[in-house]
């Protein structure tokens, strides 16, 4: 019985949630549909974007009077940042190239020419006549 009861309770509530969306979106499309409505709306926003553009300019010359950077000093100088890793990035990958270059010249150079006699071995006679006698 408890099971049964604390199911149709959730289904009323869920039947409640959807009645009260149905009338909600029912307001909301009858609201934004006035004009006049639609036109304060309008209004408030384009003063809101203005206000918050006042407030930006203020904001940044108290910061230039106090000697602060701004969010804009922040992006120009990450900017410029950026700029100069992709320049060491490039660098390094020059020095790379470079250094490899001069490993390739520089090995064939390094390469011993062959004598006559190999190193840990005697020549040949050598090691006979010392032992004869």
């Amino acid at each position: 019985m408890v099971d049964r009861n604390a199911r149709s309770g959730d289904n009323v509530w869920q039947w409640l949630f959807g009645a009260g969306e149905e009338r909600l979106s029912q307001f909301a499309e009858e609201v934004i549909g006035n004009p006049r409505v639609r036109e304060a709306l309008t209004a408030a926003f384009r003063r809101a974007a203005r206000t918050k553009g006042q407030v930006d300019r203020n904001m940044e010359t108290i910061l230039a009077a106090l000697n602060l950077p701004t969010r804009r000093d922040f992006d120009k100088l990450y900017a410029k940042v950026e700029a100069l890793q992709g320049s060491l990035v490039n660098l390094s990958i020059k020095l790379d190239r470079l250094a490899a270059a001069q490993a390739a010249k520089a090995a064939p150079a390094a390469k011993p020419r062959r004598s006559g006699t190999k190193k840990g071995r005697p020549r040949k006679g050598a090691d006979q006549g010392s032992a004869k006698g």
